[in-house]
């Protein structure tokens, strides 16, 4: 699909045609979602450069991701895509800055994106009326994303630290079970942690980048704004870096706080077999079949053996219970 939008003072409007763009005057945006063959084609004709395959876009080499081609910057930061939806993916966003037109091409739903047009389209939404700062206005709402989604993740991961280390009055069965379902919530929230540190890494090269096009004109105002960018992309990285230790400890307190409770089923199991064992001694050596026994036709033979059973079974949990043991 794509989707035509034109700086008009300080605000976007949206357009149906490409040839109601003038290509040496207008400040355009042309937004490529999941483009077509035919749709890339169209671009690629009317502003003369090539649009990049979605294979290229997902190539991890440097040359692959930032590149200058026939007069266009090529830029590629990775975004992270459907996490409304708990099912986050990767998802490449390629800009192309050419001339006073900005292309970005991306092969998922991107809210950012909609939240920079519905923002940009409102008077003063464009401040920077440019190429570059469209791109910029555009990094800043996958920034704000970004800052939005860690933001979830932190809530999240303190319910998840509730659950483990503040639950009281459960069953053991029903302990194991929380804990069971925190490690499968540690381990998903570990992986979108990743992949929103990924993105912060790709914008922050890509914001390194754009800052060196800029430093070859009078770009002062579009320069503060990418530091302040930059900034925040560091802010965002350290926070992302403090949550990951925070995840591994979790992932670790889980992981022992299990092998704790399966050492408390061993033990019990242990103790319970040491104190069963002398009263299956006694019981032994009294179901023997030797003729000459002295208990044999004592008439208090039977009590004796059970009370005996009985003795030998207390004193080990008198013995565990005086160690700690129990």
């Amino acid at each position: 699909m794509i989707r035509i939008f034109k700086v008009e003072q300080d605000h976007l409007v949206e357009l149906t045609d490409l040839q109601s763009l003038n290509l040496s005057q207008d400040v355009a945006w042309i937004d490529l979602s999941s483009p077509t063959l035919e749709e890339d084609r169209i671009v690629e004709s009317f502003l003369k450069i090539d649009i990049p395959t979605k294979e290229d876009m997902q190539e991890i080499e440097l040359s692959n991701q930032i590149y200058d081609e026939g007069g266009a910057e090529y830029m590629t930061m990775m975004a992270v895509a459907q996490v409304h939806l708990d099912e986050p993916v990767k998802s490449p966003v390629t800009f192309i800055l050419f001339k006073n037109f900005l292309v970005t091409v991306h092969y998922n739903d991107l809210i950012s994106l909609s939240q920079f047009v519905a923002r940009a389209q409102k008077r003063n939404g464009v401040p920077m009326p440019s190429s570059h700062g469209l791109m910029m206005g555009i990094t800043e709402a996958f920034i704000n994303r970004i800052a939005d989604s860690l933001e979830l993740l932190g809530t999240e991961m303190d319910e998840v630290s509730n659950e483990i280390f503040r639950s009281k009055k459960i069953t053991v069965r029903r302990k194991t079970d929380v804990l069971q379902v925190a490690i499968r919530k540690v381990g998903a929230k570990g992986d979108l942690l990743s992949m929103l540190r990924e993105s912060l890494a790709t914008i922050a090269r890509m914001i390194s980048h754009h800052h060196a096009i800029l430093d070859g004109g009078d770009f002062k105002h579009l320069k503060g704004k990418l530091i302040t960018l930059s900034r925040d992309v560091g802010s965002l990285n350290d926070h992302a870096g403090f949550m990951a230790t925070k995840m591994n400890f979790l992932l670790d307190a889980t992981l022992g706080m299990i092998n704790l409770e399966q050492n408390q089923i061993i033990k019990i199991f242990s103790i319970a077999a040491v104190v069963f064992l002398p009263p299956t001694l006694v019981a032994s050596i009294y179901g023997m079949n030797f003729n000459i026994m002295p208990e044999l036709e004592w008439i208090f033979g039977y009590p004796f053996a059970l009370i005996l059973m009985i003795v030998t079974a207390i004193l080990p949990i008198l013995y565990f219970k005086k160690k700690g043991w129990l």
